[in-house]
């Protein structure tokens, strides 16, 4: 309950995950998502936006047309994969030095898998009826805008993480200083959960844009 007044029911699984482990407020925003969305576009990105929209689109030269299921099976397996890397139990080093590096290289496999998968979707969108061409042209324009301000936003979630490391630190040296007990080790390994899901969590919203193509590919 209190993470819904925080961060409400429209803010990403990420979002609430976050403020749930950081305390950080997340006020509701009074500006639309339209509003929102036009603040990250300079003048030349609404040209190429506009382009994409009220272009008149052909459809490219015939090509083998991949049934969806094949597309969806090609991103399923990157999914997979990514999920699995993240799942995947490392060493619970104290210093938050190991798992800021091991966030960032996790941050770096899903820009190098799910980047390219995009850009494969959308050529064979291109490849399609004329409105799929048209949605692929708006695909990139979004991409190319969108993409520096993901990563600017998302490049904050290790810092973020910092101060949850330093939090759970801190109360597992005042239980050991009241009881006299030794470090049981289990704050670091429910941070390393607590890591991974937020990882997860960032997954999803990095692979939104591949749902949207995908579903774009269900329905041509």
């Amino acid at each position: 309950m209190q993470v819904s007044r925080r961060t409400g029911f429209t803010d990403s699984a990420l979002v609430r995950l976050l403020a749930r482990l950081t305390d950080i407020n997340v006020p509701e925003s009074r500006h639309g998502f339209a509003d929102r969305l036009s603040q990250w576009f300079g003048w030349t990105d609404a040209i190429s936006l506009s382009a994409a929209l009220d272009g008149s689109w052909a459809a490219a030269p015939s090509r083998a047309r991949v049934p969806a299921s094949a597309e969806e099976r090609e991103c399923a397996g990157v999914r997979a994969a990514l999920a699995k890397a993240i799942n995947e139990r490392g060493a619970f080093a104290s210093d938050f030095a190991s798992h800021r590096r091991r966030y960032l290289a996790r941050q770096q496999a899903m820009e190098t898998a799910i980047g390219p998968l995009r850009g494969r979707l959308r050529a064979r969108l291109a490849a399609g009826s004329p409105s799929m061409a048209r949605l692929a042209a708006v695909d990139a324009v979004m991409a190319q805008v969108l993409g520096a301000q993901e990563q600017r936003l998302l490049s904050t979630v290790p810092g973020l993480l910092e101060k949850h490391f330093e939090r759970l630190r801190k109360a597992e040296a005042a239980r050991d200083a009241s009881d006299g007990g030794g470090d049981s080790g289990a704050w670091l390994e429910a941070f390393c959960a607590d890591m991974r899901s937020v990882l997860l969590a960032e997954l999803d919203i990095r692979l939104q844009p591949i749902e949207g193509l995908l579903e774009a590919f269900r329905k041509s």
